[in-house]
Order: C-alpha cells, then sequence, then structure tokens
C-alpha cells in the first residue's frame, strides 16, 4: 500500500480584528434603528447587517490556498504541478517587492492585506502568457514542502 500525497492547503480567513469592526458596524446600526424606528426595523435592519458582514468577510476570507491532489491551488484556479517550475516561500519583504516594484503585470495574483507572507509559483507552461502566481499564505513554507512531497512521490523535480 502506498502513502498518500502530501497535501497542505489553508484558508485565508480574515483576521479577528477584522471581524470586530464588522461587529462595530452592526452595533452601529442597531444603535441608530432602535433610537428611531420601531421593534420590527430595528430587527429587520439589525439581522440584514449581520448578514451583510458575514457574507462579505466570509466572501473575501474564503479562499483555500495550498497543494491539493497534485495541484497549485489559489481559490477557484488550479494549475497542476507538472506545468510548475520553482514553488518558493516568500518572506514581507519579497512578497511586498513582487507585489509593488518588482512586479509583473502579467502574473496572477491571489492577495489578501492582512497577510504580509506568500508564495511564488513559476509557471512553465509556454502556451500561458503568466509567469507566475504570488498567492498570500499564512505558512508558505508548508506549501512548498508539501509541493515538494508530491513531486518526490511522482519522481519529479523542478526545472
Amino acid at each position: 500500500m502506498s502513502d498518500p500525497e502530501p497535501e497542505h492547503t489553508e484558508r485565508l480567513w480574515a483576521p479577528p480584528a477584522w471581524w470586530a469592526v464588522g461587529a462595530l458596524g452592526v452595533a452601529a446600526v442597531w444603535l441608530v434603528l432602535v433610537v428611531s424606528t420601531s421593534a420590527l426595523v430595528t430587527t429587520a435592519g439589525t439581522v440584514a447587517a449581520t448578514i451583510l458582514v458575514v457574507a462579505g468577510l466570509g466572501a473575501v476570507g474564503a479562499v483555500e490556498v495550498g497543494i491539493r491532489e497534485a495541484e497549485f491551488v489559489a481559490g477557484r484556479a488550479h494549475v497542476p504541478l507538472a506545468v510548475c517550475g520553482r514553488i518558493e516561500p516568500l518572506d514581507a519583504a519579497a512578497t511586498r517587492r513582487l507585489r509593488g516594484t518588482d512586479a509583473d503585470a502579467r502574473a496572477f495574483l491571489v492577495l489578501r492585506p492582512w497577510l504580509s507572507r506568500g508564495v511564488r509559483v513559476e509557471l512553465r507552461d509556454p502556451a500561458d502568457p503568466t509567469p507566475y502566481w504570488l498567492v498570500s499564505a499564512r505558512h508558505p513554507e508548508r506549501i512548498v514542502a508539501a509541493a515538494d512531497g508530491v513531486r518526490s512521490v511522482q519522481g519529479s523535480d523542478p526545472p
């Protein structure tokens, strides 16, 4: 029986501070409504504000990134590791440079402002004009280790 291929994925949920700000926004809506409208309107408005905050922060943070089933996954986008070149973990300074002064306009980006680190995934598909993916990550080293593990199981190495 062979070992399962290594995998590592993580969800890029919004940080607790953003949820706290959302809760304060809902509280502000409640306060405005409770002093100026009926209980029914206050309840409906507060429920609507809560739904908007939860849906908005949930959608922004529900991005999955990492290695799954021999593919690099970044949200709804995925690419087989077979067409990926070097996958490198990036510290905060390198991530900042690649999304700023050293950026390539053709790059595919999945960035979250609350995360300072990420991974750079080179693509080696001649039919694809995208030179690399730049993806935010909480644990970029784990993503790279999972990719290396999959490649070692498959017996392939990046170029």
